[in-house]
């Protein structure tokens, strides 16, 4: 298949014209499933935009029934989630709680029992203030 049919003229480059076939099979492969656009254009060395132009005219084409080329569409169920219960373990909480404070030179170092969660809250914000 001549993909690309390239005019070489001296001077500046000029447009690289593509054949209906080769333009057909992009179409056909950026209408997959889960295909990019992108990834079907930069793959055959096209821009993104003259790609999706092509897709866009096969579509308006297909609507006025011209060419049928759009694979067909497969019905998939749908499944919906369910519910699996897992068993966890209970959050194991440290023995005790540490705060370590530092103000310029002074460190005070302060452990407290996790059991008395609280309290040491409360503690700490009076020291806080």
């Amino acid at each position: 298949m001549n993909a690309i049919v390239k005019v070489v003229t001296e001077g500046r480059q000029r447009r690289r014209r593509h054949s209906e076939e080769f333009k057909a099979e992009v179409v056909r492969a950026c209408r997959r499933r889960g295909v990019s656009i992108a990834a079907v254009a930069l793959a055959n060395g096209l821009n993104a935009n003259l790609v999706r132009r092509w897709v866009d005219a096969a579509e308006r084409a297909d609507d006025r029934g011209v060419v049928a080329t759009r694979e067909p569409v497969v019905a998939r169920r749908e499944v919906s989630p369910t519910f699996v219960p897992l068993q966890m373990s209970a959050p194991t909480s440290p023995a005790e709680i540490r705060i370590e404070l530092k103000r310029g030179p002074l460190a005070v170092k302060v452990s407290w029992p996790a059991s008395a969660a609280a309290e040491c809250t409360g503690w700490l914000r009076e020291l806080l203030r």
